[in-house]
C-alpha cells in the first residue's frame, strides 16, 4: 500500500493529480494500524477533557476492508458506533523524525470509519482489542488522496448517517496536527510503508443499527481533490458469544462515550429516565406549591414518611424569595492534582452542567459541605441565568459572593471563599444522584426554596403533597382568623368535630383565600 510523495501520481479528471483507488489488494499491505484516542477540539469539549499530549491504541489490521462491504453488528451487543475518520497512510519509512519532517513521510490520506461496540469495551480493559478490532471495523477508502498535493491543515472530513449530515469539521480543528501524531509515533516505533494511522474524530460520532448505512469523506476544498463517500451498510450478526468469554455488557459510562454524552443518549432512550423525570412540573402543580408555605410542605412529607427531605445549612443570595424548580445535579469530588489535569480543563463537568441548564431547573451541586474554594462564580452564575435557570444550590463555596448575589438568579450556598475550584474540587459528573446539604437529589425532583429553608419532593409524590399542604394551610387560615377573633386554641387545634363542622362550612363559603389568584 506504499505511495511515496509525489504529485504526479498519475492524469485524469483532476488534472496532474489524480487519487488512487483504495482495492483490496492496498488493505491486504498493511502493516499496522494505529489510532489516537482524541484529538479534535469538538470531541474534548464533549468528552470534557483536553489531553496535553496524544495518545493512541492498536487496531488489528484483519478489521481492514473496503468501501461497500458490510459490518456486522455483533449478536447480543447494542452499541456499535461510527467514528468517521482521516486516515494516513505511510509512504516511506520513519524513525525518530522531527515533526518539520513528519509529513515527507506520509504518503496518502484517506476516508476512514473507526467502528467499535462499546458492549465489550469493558473486557478490553484500555486496549480496545475487542472493542474496535472486529472484522470489519475499519473501512477505508474509496480513493486516496497525494499527501504532496493537499494541505494537511485545510482538509475536510463528514460523515453522513442515512444521508443525514452528522459530522462535519475540518483539521484546523485538530489539537494535534498530524506532523506531531507522525512523529510522536516515530519516536518508539520505525512507522514502515503502508502503516495506518487513524487521527481521531470530530464530534458527531453515535450510535447506528442494523440497517444503518454510514458514509465518509475526506475532500481539499483548495484542490478539488475528495476520497468520495466511503460507504458501509449496518448488518445483524447471527452468532452468539462463546460462553468461555467475556459476554457483552453495557454501563452507563459507555453508553455515554458511545452516543456522545449523556444528552443523546438520553434523547435516544439509551438511559433510563432519571427517577421522576417522567413527572412534569406543571403550572397548576407549581402554582399549588407556591401558594403554600414552605414549613407546610415539610410537615405534609413528614406525613408520608420522609423526614430528610431538607437541603440544610445553607444562605440565599436574596430573601424574599420563592422558588420553585426540576433538580438537575452536579457532583465534585476532592481535589487530587492528576485527576484535576484530566477532569478540570476545557469543556469540564460544571461547565457542562452549566451550559445544558434549561429553563424552569435548579442546578443543585454537591461539593460535601467543603467552602474552601468556590463552586459557582459570577460568569457561570449569570450563563445559567441566561439559560433560564430557576436557581442554582451548592453545599460548597461562592466566588465572587458581591457579584452573584447581584445577578437576578437566585443562588443559594454555604459559605464565600476567594480560591477558584481546583483549590478543594474536581468537577465530576452530572445528572446523578448526589447528596446536597445533608439529603439526597435526585435528577428531576421537585425543589421548593424559601427563606424557611429548601425542600426536596420526590417528583411522584409531588401533586398529593401539594393539594394535602393546600388543604392544611385552609385549616390553617381559618384556625389563625378564629384565634384573632379572641377563640381558645382548646379543641380548634387540633379540631374537634364542632370546630370541623364550622370549618366545613366556612369552607363551602368561600372565605379562604388559599389558591385563590389574588389578581
Amino acid at each position: 500500500m506504499a505511495l511515496e510523495q509525489n504529485p504526479e501520481v498519475d492524469t485524469g479528471e483532476q488534472g496532474a493529480v489524480r487519487t488512487v483507488p483504495v482495492d483490496e489488494s492496498m488493505i491486504d499491505a498493511v502493516g499496522k494500524v494505529l489510532a489516537v484516542h482524541l484529538s479534535y477540539a469538538s470531541r474534548a469539549a464533549q468528552r470534557g477533557r483536553t489531553p496535553e499530549h496524544p495518545s493512541y491504541f492498536m487496531k488489528a489490521a484483519s478489521s481492514l476492508s473496503v468501501s461497500g462491504t458490510p459490518v456486522e453488528r455483533p449478536a447480543g451487543t447494542e452499541a456499535l458506533a461510527f467514528e468517521g475518520e482521516i486516515a494516513l497512510v505511510i509512504g516511506t519509512t520513519a524513525r525518530r523524525v522531527s515533526p518539520d519532517q513528519a509529513w515527507a513521510h506520509v504518503g496518502g490520506v484517506t476516508a476512514s470509519n473507526d467502528l467499535g461496540v462499546y458492549d465489550m469495551k469493558y473486557a478490553d480493559k484500555g486496549s480496545n482489542v475487542r472493542s474496535k478490532s472486529g472484522d470489519g471495523f475499519t473501512p477505508m477508502g474509496p480513493a486516496m488522496l497525494p499527501a504532496a498535493s493537499i494541505d494537511p491543515a485545510k482538509l475536510r472530513i463528514r460523515t453522513w448517517v442515512n444521508q443525514e449530515l452528522v459530522q462535519d469539521d475540518t483539521t484546523a480543528g485538530l489539537i494535534f496536527d498530524f506532523a506531531r501524531i507522525v512523529a510522536d509515533l516515530s519516536q518508539l516505533m520505525t512507522l514502515e510503508p503502508g502503516d495506518v494511522i487513524l487521527t481521531g474524530t470530530p464530534a458527531g460520532s453515535s450510535v447506528i443499527v442494523p440497517g444503518d448505512t454510514v458514509e465518509v469523506e475526506v475532500d481539499d476544498p483548495a484542490s478539488g481533490l475528495s476520497t468520495g463517500r466511503l460507504t458501509t451498510p449496518v448488518i445483524q450478526g447471527t452468532a452468539a458469544m462463546g460462553s468461555f468469554g467475556n459476554q457483552p455488557r453495557l454501563s452507563e459510562t459507555d453508553l455515554i462515550d458511545a452516543y456522545g454524552s449523556r444528552e443523546a443518549a438520553s434523547a435516544a432512550g439509551a438511559l433510563s429516565p432519571a427517577a421522576g423525570s417522567a413527572v412534569v412540573l406543571t403550572e397548576d402543580l407549581k402554582a399549588k406549591l407556591n401558594a403554600v408555605a414552605t414549613a407546610t410542605i415539610s410537615a405534609t412529607l413528614r406525613k408520608h414518611g420522609l423526614n430528610n427531605v431538607s437541603i440544610d445549612g445553607l444562605h440565599p443570595t436574596k430573601t424574599g424569595h420563592k422558588v420553585i424548580g426540576t433538580a438537575r445535579t452536579l457532583r465534585f469530588v476532592p481535589n487530587r492534582e492528576d485527576l484535576f489535569k484530566s477532569h478540570g480543563g476545557g469543556f469540564n463537568a460544571q461547565k457542562r452542567a452549566i451550559d445544558s441548564v434549561n429553563e424552569g431547573e435548579i442546578l443543585v451541586m454537591e461539593a460535601r459541605g467543603e467552602t474552601g474554594s468556590g463552586t459557582l462564580g459570577d460568569i457561570l452564575g449569570l450563563r445559567a441565568q441566561v439559560r433560564g435557570a430557576a436557581a442554582i444550590i451548592t453545599d460548597g463555596g461562592v466566588r465572587d459572593l458581591t457579584a452573584v448575589s447581584e445577578l437576578e438568579i437566585p443562588a443559594y450556598y454555604s459559605g464565600s471563599h476567594p480560591a477558584v475550584l481546583g483549590r478543594k474540587h474536581v468537577p465530576w459528573d452530572t445528572d446523578l444522584t448526589i447528596a446536597c446539604g445533608g439529603t439526597t437529589v435526585q435528577p428531576g425532583d421537585i425543589i421548593v426554596a424559601d427563606d424557611d429553608g429548601i425542600l426536596v419532593i420526590p417528583p411522584a409524590l409531588a401533586e398529593q403533597v401539594a393539594e394535602e399542604a393546600m388543604e392544611q394551610e385552609r385549616k390553617d387560615e381559618f384556625t389563625f382568623e378564629q384565634v384573632r377573633q379572641g377563640h381558645q386554641v382548646e379543641g380548634l387545634f387540633p379540631m374537634n368535630a364542632e370546630w370541623k363542622s364550622t370549618y366545613d362550612a366556612w369552607l363551602a363559603s368561600g372565605a379562604s383565600t388559599v389558591g385563590v389568584d389574588p389578581k
